[in-house]
């Protein structure tokens, strides 16, 4: 049976949001692959899951929350991956996603690999 990877982005991306509004930066992190890198433009770039973690939790900590994306688009990046970008909003801060690139796991749940956005404040 082949895996809906759109269905499966829409899930996994709503579980991060869920997890970020929530205060959860270990269940924001618990969506990137062990290996995924982010680029979070102007902070930095990270590299692999406790880096990706440490953002997350700095970020938190110091109040933003209510992440909203807007219009997001997800297009399919092979049988397996797709593309998710949007423009996005919170308390602090707007900004927009360029390439969330989600990959599908054995268990058929999708996980980022890559991570490129921009904040604005």
């Amino acid at each position: 049976m082949k895996t809906d990877v759109g269905a499966a982005v829409k899930e996994a991306s709503q579980k991060w949001q869920s997890a970020f509004n929530a205060g959860d930066a270990e269940g924001c992190a618990n969506c990137y692959e062990a290996n995924a890198i982010m680029e979070a433009k102007p902070f930095g770039t990270y590299q692999g899951r406790a880096e990706i973690l440490e953002f997350w939790k700095m970020l938190i900590r110091e109040g933003f929350a209510e992440i909203e994306y807007i219009n997001p688009k997800i297009v399919a990046a092979g049988e397996t991956s797709a593309v998710l970008s949007s423009e996005w909003k919170m308390n602090k801060a707007s900004g927009t996603i360029t390439k969330e690139l989600w990959v599908m796991q054995p268990d058929g749940t999708a996980l980022l690999r890559e991570d490129y956005f921009s904040a604005a404040s």
